[in-house]
Formats: structure tokens, C-alpha cells, sequence
């Protein structure tokens, strides 16, 4: 009796709160580039990234600290996943993620994600190809997920996470949460899920680089025209997003399993979109994946993804497993990510 009650409030809440954001983030303008973190919304996981990002019902693995945390529910035991990132532009992130269910207290979750820049020349209008100096840019998220399952039907999962972005002397940090739930329906066991990621502050760049001389009366005369101030910098939200999705398992036998996954996406920093994929897995050894990312999105430059997978039992519950994930981007060509994963 206490654990329904405990569903019905948690789902409420859920509810209430992604309509109530929803509502506030809804428009007729994309506002596409208008949040800070834009990394925060690169899908990790090749499973996921492979399904066409229709991942939130189906997520039962380390990369559902980033999908929906309350899939690490279904983690038994222990497990760890490291993903690299081949993104456009040359631009690579690298992701760690790792569980461990404590039993009935529930399961634990940690992740860490970092770019990987090459150093670039600074110039100036003075010096068009470089001053000889070179600068940095950082991005990293490290978050810690919790996952309780409130029935054996029923999680809940909450991922609060720290972010932090640098590009030369300038930095900007906030604090953000990720709350996710997942329902195993009556309806042949179809899963139902939802997730609100980077429900946070907002950020804002300071440091040394926006240290100028300022001059107040350039017309006059005898003034002082090296006054020291410092550039304003405006704050921007990060890239809000909520999904609901549904998954269910068309073919079911020991040997071989199909999933067929959906999710409705609506960030708040782009128009809503539908994402559709699908997972088959024969003999526990090898899956194959396809999908779809971003229907009834106009202009999107992504689409069609593939990707496939082998896990192999070792000794005792030690397995180890391979992803591949390959997705279309369009003009920007393609992004391409793999991992390796160990569970214990």
C-alpha cells in the first residue's frame, strides 16, 4: 500500500513538473544556439546513439545515467562503460560511467564527461595569423546517479551533476539535476518511461579576458583613456530536455529478441521531434541496432543511425562488451562512437 502511494506521488510529480517547464520553454522559435553546455545534449552511449536516440525506456545500462538515470535500476551487480566520441569538426568527448546495486538500498552511479580539444593559435586583428600564443577549451560534466526500485515494476532514478566550461581565461560553471522514471506496463510488459535532464542554473563566463581598458570620453582631452573594466557577460540556461518514450519487445525467446523503441523529445532549445529505433539480440552475444533520429524535425541534419554489439561471458558473472555506433549527420557527414563495457 505505502509503495503505490509512493508511485502515484513520484509520477505525479513528474508529470506536473515537465508540464509546468514545458509550458514555460514552449514557442514558435526553435531557439537553437541559445543554451549554454550545448555538449550536454550529445547523446552518450553506442546503444542509444544506434537506436536513434530512442533509448529512454529502454536504457539498462551505465549510459543510463544519461538517458534516464532510474534505468540503472535494473543493473545487477556492477558495471562500467568507457566511450569515446568521434564528433564533426575534429572534435572528440570521452565518457565514464560506472554502477554498483547496493540491494535493496538501491544503485548507485557515476559519470564523467570531458572534451577533447586540440590547442588553438589566439589572434588578433593586429595579428590575423597568430600572436604565438595558443588557448584551451574545456567541457566537462561529473554527475552522481541513484536509482531505487519503488515495486518490481516501478523506478525511479535521480542523477544531480556538476558542470564546467573553460575557453582560455574565461570559465563558467553550474549545478544541474536529471530525474528519470520507468514503468513496466501490464500491457505485455511494454515499458513506459520518462526523463527531465539539466534542470539547473544558469552560466556565465568571467575571467581575465574580459579584463579591457576603457576609455569614457574619447572626444576629450586630457582624460584618462586606460580605465580598467571588465566586460559583462550574460547568463544562458543550459539545454533543458524531456522525453517520453515507450519500448516493448516484439520478439521474445531465449535465442533471439527484437525491441522496438519510440521516444517524444522536447528541449529547450529546439523544436519537439520524434526519435524510433530498434535492437536485435541473438544468443546474448550479438546485437544489431538501427534508428532514427529526429522526425518531423525541419532542417535537422541528423537521420539515419546504425551500430551493433557483442558481449561475451568470461568466468563466473564477468562479461565484457563491445558497442559500435555510426550515426548520419547530414552536411556535417558523420559521427561514429564505440565503447567497452565490463560487468561484474
Amino acid at each position: 500500500m505505502r509503495t503505490g502511494k509512493i508511485f502515484q506521488i513520484s509520477l505525479s510529480v513528474l508529470v506536473l513538473v515537465s508540464c509546468s517547464l514545458a509550458q514555460s520553454y514552449t514557442s514558435n522559435v526553435s531557439k537553437k544556439g541559445t543554451s549554454a553546455a550545448s555538449f550536454l545534449s550529445i547523446g552518450q552511449g553506442s546503444r542509444g546513439i544506434a537506436m536513434g536516440s530512442a533509448f529512454v525506456a529502454v536504457a539498462d545500462d551505465p549510459s543510463a545515467i544519461f538517458w534516464n538515470p532510474s534505468g540503472i535500476a535494473d543493473i545487477t551487480g556492477g558495471s562500467v562503460l568507457i566511450e569515446h566520441t568521434q564528433w564533426f569538426a575534429d572534435l572528440q568527448y570521452n565518457y565514464v560511467a560506472g554502477t554498483l546495486n547496493l540491494g535493496d538500498i538501491g544503485v548507485v552511479g557515476l559519470s564523467f564527461t570531458a572534451s577533447n580539444y586540440d590547442d588553438m593559435p589566439v589572434t588578433t586583428v593586429d595579428y590575423p595569423d597568430g600572436t604565438g600564443e595558443t588557448f584551451s577549451v574545456s567541457d566537462v560534466a561529473f554527475s552522481v546517479a541513484y536509482a531505487l526500485k519503488l515495486t518490481d515494476k516501478f523506478s525511479i532514478g535521480f542523477n544531480p551533476k556538476f558542470i564546467y566550461q573553460k575557453i582560455w581565461r574565461m570559465n563558467a560553471s553550474a549545478a544541474a539535476i536529471d530525474i528519470g522514471v520507468k514503468y513496466v506496463t501490464p500491457f505485455d510488459d511494454a515499458v513506459l518511461a520518462m526523463s527531465i535532464s539539466n534542470f539547473g542554473s544558469k552560466m556565465q563566463l568571467a575571467g581575465s579576458t574580459a579584463d579591457v581598458f576603457y576609455d569614457p570620453d574619447p572626444e576629450g582631452s586630457g582624460n584618462n583613456g586606460k580605465i580598467p573594466a571588465r566586460l559583462y557577460t550574460e547568463e544562458w540556461a543550459l539545454p533543458l530536455n524531456f522525453r517520453v518514450g515507450i519500448a516493448y519487445q516484439i520478439l521474445r525467446s531465449e535465442i533471439n529478441t527484437l525491441t522496438l523503441a519510440f521516444d517524444a523529445t522536447h528541449p529547450s532549445d529546439n523544436y519537439e521531434s520524434i526519435d524510433a529505433g530498434a535492437e536485435y539480440v541473438f544468443n546474448d552475444f550479438l546485437a544489431l541496432r538501427a534508428g532514427y533520429k529526429s522526425f518531423l524535425l525541419a532542417g535537422s541534419e541528423e537521420g539515419m543511425t546504425f551500430g551493433l554489439g557483442v558481449k561475451q561471458a568470461v568466468v563466473g558473472n564477468l562479461q565484457f562488451a563491445f558497442n559500435y555506433a555510426y550515426q548520419d549527420f547530414g552536411r556535417l557527414k558523420n559521427i561514429q562512437k564505440f565503447n567497452i563495457g565490463i560487468i561484474f
